[in-house]
C-alpha cells in the first residue's frame, strides 16, 4: 500500500512497530535517531533515514515477497503534499482567499484582458461541477472581487469578470505565493527541481493528466 504512513485507523498515527516499540521518528519525516545527517543523495554522503525509510525496512521484513521499490518515493510524494498544503494556503488566508477562490481568480487573471470567462469555461478549466463553480462565484462576488456580466454574445448567457479590487488582490497574492514557492524549495539544488518536474511529468501524463 503506497500511502502507508504509520497511522493505526484514519488520522491516528501510532509511531510503534509491530511488537508495540516506538519507531523513531516514524510519521513525521524526522531523521531517525543515530543516522547522519547532512546528506543529500547526490553521490555524496548517502541520503538521511527518515520515516519512510523505518517503514520499508519494516515491510521487507515481514514482506520480503514484495516489491516496494515504489512505496518510497510515493510516500514521500503523499507525504511532501501533506507538509505543503498549510503553507502554501496559508498565503491565500492572508489575502482573505481561500485555495478554491485562489483558483478562480488565477484562471481569470491569466486569460488576459479583458479577464472574463463564461462559467463553464471556468468549471473546466478547474475540472470541477458547474454548482461547485456557482457557489465559488458567489463567494468572490459578495466579496467585490468578480462580476457578473451580461455576455453580449449570447443575451441568455453571462460573463464572470475580474473587478479592479479583483485584479489588485490576485496580484498581490500571487507576488507573494510565487516567493513562497521559492523559498519552500530553497534547500533542493535547481537540476533536482528539473528532474523531478520531468519524472511528475512522466507519471502524469501515464495516468491521463491533461
Amino acid at each position: 500500500m503506497t500511502g502507508d504512513d504509520g497511522r493505526d485507523g484514519p488520522g491516528r498515527r501510532t509511531g510503534r512497530d509491530g511488537g508495540g516499540r516506538p519507531v523513531a521518528g516514524e510519521g513525521d519525516g524526522r531523521p531517525v535517531a543515530g543516522s547522519k545527517s547532512g546528506g543529500d543523495g547526490d553521490g555524496g554522503d548517502p541520503p538521511v533515514r527518515d520515516a519512510t525509510d523505518v517503514i520499508l525496512e519494516q515491510w521487507r521484513h515481514e514482506r520480503p515477497d514484495l516489491d516496494l521499490s515504489l512505496m518510497g518515493p510515493l510516500g514521500r510524494l503523499w507525504q511532501l503534499a501533506q507538509l505543503l498544503e498549510p503553507r502554501v494556503n496559508s498565503v491565500f488566508t492572508r489575502h482573505g482567499l481561500r485555495r478554491g477562490e485562489f483558483d478562480v481568480l488565477t484562471a481569470l487573471r491569466r486569460a488576459g484582458e479583458p479577464y472574463t470567462l463564461i462559467p463553464s469555461e471556468l468549471a473546466d478549466t478547474l475540472m470541477m461541477s458547474r454548482a461547485g463553480m456557482t457557489n465559488r462565484i458567489d463567494r468572490l462576488e459578495a466579496a467585490g472581487l468578480v462580476e457578473r456580466r451580461l455576455d453580449p454574445a449570447d443575451r441568455r448567457s453571462f460573463l464572470v469578470a475580474l473587478t479592479e479590487r479583483g485584479r489588485e488582490v490576485i496580484d498581490e497574492t500571487m507576488t507573494e505565493h510565487a516567493a513562497n514557492l521559492q523559498r519552500l524549495v530553497a534547500s533542493v539544488p535547481a537540476e533536482q527541481i528539473e528532474a523531478l518536474d520531468g519524472a511528475l511529468r512522466t507519471l502524469l501524463r501515464g495516468l491521463g493528466a491533461k
